[in-house]
């Protein structure tokens, strides 16, 4: 006799049911109700789905086995006739590994029983209907093939006579899966003693004279299923005693590989590997800052369909020197991070775009500039670990045939970060500094998750590409940081004690193992840089932050890099004093930073556009400008290059316009003056540029935990669930046990108790109860019209309400007197 799952789950200690919530978290969302509720879902087709895309080929392997070894009569197999089939191939597993395949099956409670009368988890069937690949029995499929397959002799000879392109149909049905399609009338037979009008397609192939599959629907080795039309496909299925008979050289179950199949590239040397993942992490924080640095000078409006259109891609990719795709993956993932984000713009002219919104940095840009290279770098990692987008599809077609551009919903994809991190797990678990090429490591995710792998090559070979592209791994191989990164990312969704991130490393301002780690291998950051005769400025290094800020007003960048170069201009010394640096800063900042002797032609740069700066004075008149030079203010109201400013003299030393003080300003530079603005006190108005941000927005780091995953939870509060679970199921038997009435039927007959029939009867009982203490079993409807029975000690009646302490939980309740509907004291 057999025993339903949720009499077994009864049966088990509170630690082997904590184990089972624990392999399988989505059991526990919402918390059941009872035992007989975690029966029901843990045999649901949702929950069951989710346990095998889990399981590794040889334990899938093994519950087919346990699914094709069941005996008819009471659907139960046994542990000794799973390990005969499975090791009735050519080259058996050894037993130990079938039974520890076995054991992790048990575990998931995907199969349950005694090893003498395992039984499968029905849901099992419904997500995989063909076991091993292997099709229905022919006894459920036609009667004229199971007599075919009665007759071993004659299915092996007929079997033999198959034409050989009608062979290579049934080795590969015989491979699985055991359903194939067939084109429009393949299937229609021709009229007796008429010729054959189905000539040979590339799909069935065969002689001139005739489908193959025809042929062998014939001779009942497939059976159709559907046998469509002249306009429609057909489907045959190849029958199970077919298939197990084209298998007799690898076995029922077919080729069993109880480890990872073999990586046969040799390791590399690890600090290569390192070295290069290193390099590329500058590469992607510099390509990074300066993508945010043009979005911050000119924000890219948002289309009316969300993302970044296509052509302030292109000009963005232009601009930094990047491809289109890398650019889409560092806007993607700085977005994912929190460094950009859209500002609304209200009040804006509506052009093509038809938005008011802009994309361009938020606030904690300025935070990320001010840290570490490394910690940098981790921040836009993890960003990438987590974010919920696969930046493949930008630059593809949807279904609509619209391109998907970047930071667009339709590259969102839920099963992005479950990808990402099945993918360098692969590498993880390789020997350090191992490259497998593409192709093996889509084979160890075949083995490792053939149910999740299955259809998903590209967006694994994608997954490659983006960790390449980000230093996470470098000549092919995973880095040593990337290793504790992932490590720390990983570990932290598997211990499961901050399901919201709230208490994440990467928001605590310590660096982390990875960040330590890639720190060891960058540069150090320089405090210096070297000054040249032509006015260049070489910085033999990543600069420290307050250097690379003092380059960033003083210098123009020519080109970066490990080391980059810089060049002094007269512009930019001119854009340093208008930010609020004098001569004197000046000439101590390159006296102070610079390894070389200052060239005596910077010195004079600096001082003659010292002097020349701020000869003009500029305010509002519309504007104004005035100078205690009066042959200078002569010589700007001449100047035909100011024509359009309509200049007019009020005084000797001082003009005036109609137009604003930025256009004055603007044109007078644009002429190769020096002006500087005034207020109304005649104090200089510094004018540093103006920075515009978006809104702060929270990174994906926070968020640890797999988004098609339920949360992981801790032992300690798996106990916890498991005895609410236990207190659920007494209730429920308790409430079985609740007379009839209080339950909404009839009252019994027989020496029973009596209960109250009316409103006021009932209240008459409570009321005795609560005087004598007695327990009571009180019928109630809830708020969802749903009639429940609890037994309860009345404590007190008063105000339209009972207030009563469950006995089963112990807690107090309050239940309003016109919904109960019986009341009878317990024995």
């Amino acid at each position: 006799m057999t025993t339903s799952l949720a009499d077994h789950l009864r049966s088990l200690p509170d630690e082997s049911l904590a184990a089972l919530l624990q392999l399988r978290p989505d059991l526990v969302v919402p918390v059941p109700a009872d035992v007989s509720a975690l029966a029901i879902r843990a045999q649901s087709r949702v929950s069951v789905a989710r346990a095998l895309d889990g399981l590794d080929q040889f334990t899938l392997q093994i519950l087919d086995a346990a699914r094709l070894t069941r005996n008819p009569d009471d659907t139960t197999t046994a542990t000794d006739t799973v390990l005969a089939m499975a090791t009735a191939g050519p080259q058996p597993p050894a037993p130990t590994a079938v039974r520890a395949a076995v054991g992790r099956l048990r575990a998931l409670f995907l199969l349950y029983g005694p090893e003498h009368a395992l039984q499968v988890v029905p849901a099992v069937d419904e997500v995989a209907p063909y076991p091993a690949g292997l099709g229905r029995p022919a006894e459920e499929l036609d009667p004229r093939t199971a007599a075919l397959c009665a007759d071993p002799a004659k299915l092996r000879r007929t079997v033999l006579a198959a034409p050989p392109s009608a062979r290579a149909i049934l080795d590969r049905l015989a491979a699985g899966p055991p359903v194939g399609s067939v084109p429009p009338g393949a299937l229609q037979a021709p009229p007796l003693g008429a010729a054959d009008p189905v000539l040979s397609d590339p799909t069935n192939g065969g002689a001139p004279t005739g489908s193959p599959v025809r042929w062998l629907v014939d001779n009942r080795l497939l059976v159709p299923v559907t046998t469509g039309s002249a306009t429609a496909s057909g489907t045959v299925e190849l029958p199970r005693e077919v298939g197990l008979l084209l298998r007799r050289d690898s076995g029922p179950l077919g080729p069993l590989r109880t480890s990872p199949p073999p990586v046969a590239a040799a390791p590399r040397e690890p600090k290569a590997v390192d070295s290069a993942g290193a390099g590329q992490t500058m590469e992607v924080v510099r390509n990074t800052e300066g993508l945010l640095e043009q979005l911050a000078d000119e924000p890219a409006p948002v289309l009316r369909s969300g993302g970044i259109g296509v052509r302030d891609l292109r000009r963005l990719a232009r601009t930094a020197g990047l491809d289109e795709p890398t650019t889409a993956l560092l806007l993607e993932v700085a977005y994912a991070a929190g460094l950009l984000g859209e500002l609304e713009t209200p009040g804006a002219a509506t052009g093509r775009y038809g938005v008011d919104q802009q994309v361009l940095p938020t606030g904690g840009y300025e935070v990320w500039r001010a840290v570490s290279v490394a910690q940098r770098w981790e921040q836009l990692a993890r960003a990438w670990l987590g974010m919920t987008r696969q930046v493949g599809l930008v630059g593809r077609r949807d279904d609509r045939d619209r391109p998907i551009t970047a930071l667009s919903a339709e590259a969102e994809r839920a099963g992005a970060p479950a990808t990402r991190r099945a993918v360098l797990g692969v590498l993880a678990d390789l020997e350090p500094a191992t490259a497998p090429t593409p192709e093996e490591v889509q084979d160890l995710l075949d083995w490792r998750a053939p149910r999740r792998s299955r259809g998903r090559d590209a967006a694994h070979r994608e997954v490659l590409a983006e960790a390449a592209q980000l230093g996470v791994t470098g000549l092919g191989a995973l880095t040593s940081y990337g290793r504790l990164l992932l490590g720390d990312v990983t570990g932290a969704d598997e211990r499961g004690d901050d399901p919201l991130g709230v208490h994440a490393d990467v928001e605590s301002g310590d660096p982390s193992g990875a960040a330590r780690a890639l720190d060891a291998l960058l540069p150090a950051p320089v405090d210096h840089f070297l000054v040249q005769a032509d006015l260049t400025v070489v910085v033999p290094g990543p600069p420290e932050p307050a250097l690379a800020a003092e380059l960033e007003a003083m210098t123009e960048l020519e080109s970066a890099g490990a080391a980059s170069v810089h060049r002094v201009t007269t512009a930019s010394v001119r854009r340093a004093l208008d930010s609020g640096y004098v001569a004197d800063d000046l000439h101590d900042v390159f006296r102070r930073r610079s390894r070389t002797p200052v060239p005596q032609g910077l010195t004079y740069l600096i001082d003659d556009v010292a002097r020349k700066h701020g000869g003009l004075r500029v305010g509002l008149a519309g504007a104004y400008l005035r100078s205690d030079d009066e042959a200078l203010v002569s010589e700007v109201l001449a100047d035909r290059r100011l024509e359009s400013l309509a200049l007019r003299r009020l005084a000797p030393t001082v003009l005036c316009t109609q137009y604003q003080v930025g256009r004055l300003l603007g044109a007078l530079r644009d002429a190769g003056y020096a002006p500087v603005q005034e207020d109304g006190t005649g104090s200089t108005v510094l004018t540093r540029p103006r920075i515009r941000r978006a809104p702060a927005r929270v990174s994906v780091t926070t968020r640890t935990i797999d988004p098609l995953t339920a949360p992981k939870l801790p032992m300690p509060r798996l106990l916890g669930v498991v005895e609410h679970i236990r207190r659920g199921d007494a209730a429920a038997r308790a409430a079985r046990r609740a007379p009839a009435v209080v339950r909404g039927g009839a009252p019994g007959l027989g020496g029973g108790p009596v209960p109250a029939h009316t409103h006021s009867e009932a209240l008459a009982v409570l009321q005795q109860a609560v005087r004598d203490k007695a327990l009571v079993w009180v019928g109630y409807v809830d708020a969802h019209g749903a009639t429940a029975s609890r037994l309860l000690k009345p404590v007190s009646i008063g105000a339209g309400y009972l207030r009563a302490e469950d006995e089963r939980t112990e807690m107090l309740h309050t239940f309003a007197l016109h919904r109960i509907t019986a009341a009878v004291v317990a024995d």
